[in-house]
């Protein structure tokens, strides 16, 4: 009677188990098929593997973002890309004339030592 219950302990996990191997698989798996020596895929199930999950983030219209949208709407100067305002600023009045940013013209050195120069 014993034994029976040790079986019957093994099977219930055995089970229990298999249910949540069930549950980790995915629900649709994408199934490839192979015609002529050529492996031609789902591109239907493929498609609906890349959107973004349900849970992701929406935009104005509802829409779901992928996070590299996120990334891609960020302004020029927070990516480190050309941004013209920037550019016109540290360039001063030789932007679009000269490759060289304006400068102050140098300051002569002056000596402590000799008065009134």
């Amino acid at each position: 009677m014993r034994a029976a219950c040790g079986w019957i302990a093994m099977l219930a996990a055995l089970g229990s188990l298999g249910a949540m191997a069930q549950e980790a698989a995915p629900a649709n798996p994408c199934m490839e098929v192979t015609v002529n020596g050529e492996r031609a895929p789902s591109y239907d199930c493929l498609t609906q593997k890349m959107r973004p999950p349900a849970s992701a983030p929406r935009d104005a219209d509802g829409v779901p973002q992928l996070a590299s949208e996120a990334i891609a709407n960020r302004p020029s100067n927070q990516l480190g890309l050309f941004n013209r305002a920037a550019t016109s600023t540290r360039m001063g009045n030789t932007f679009g004339t000269s490759v060289y940013p304006q400068r102050p013209p140098p300051v002569a050195p002056v000596s402590p030592l000799i008065p009134g120069r």
